[in-house]
């Protein structure tokens, strides 16, 4: 098996109005994806939920405001799986709540 990233890209949402029940929902998604991929111990490591803000340090020492501000969608977090290639990764992330919300989901090989 090899490892691979998957990354939790989603828009720039505004959760402040999302009541407490919604988010209880939406993270009840996220916990059932995740077991199922746990389930067939495919489950490498995960990591922790990232804020939306940020800085970004380019060379030159150049630093701008948030992560991605070029684009319209920010990473959220993000999982390492065990799968056999890039196409047995890329099924595990169907399902991922993140497309439901309008985000995506980058698969990366880590090498």
């Amino acid at each position: 098996m090899k490892e691979f990233m998957l990354l939790f890209r989603q828009p720039d949402y505004d959760y402040s109005n999302t009541s407490p029940k919604e988010m209880q929902a939406l993270a009840k998604k996220w916990q059932d994806w995740v077991e199922v991929i746990t389930s067939q111990k495919k489950l490498a490591s995960h990591g922790p939920r990232l804020a939306m803000e940020g800085k970004v340090l380019k060379p030159g020492g150049v630093i701008t405001d948030g992560p991605f501000v070029e684009i319209k969608e920010k990473l959220g977090s993000f999982i390492i799986i065990k799968a056999k290639n890039l196409e047995d990764a890329t099924t595990l992330a169907h399902g991922c709540p993140a497309l439901d919300m309008g985000g995506s989901v980058e698969i990366r090989p880590i090498f």
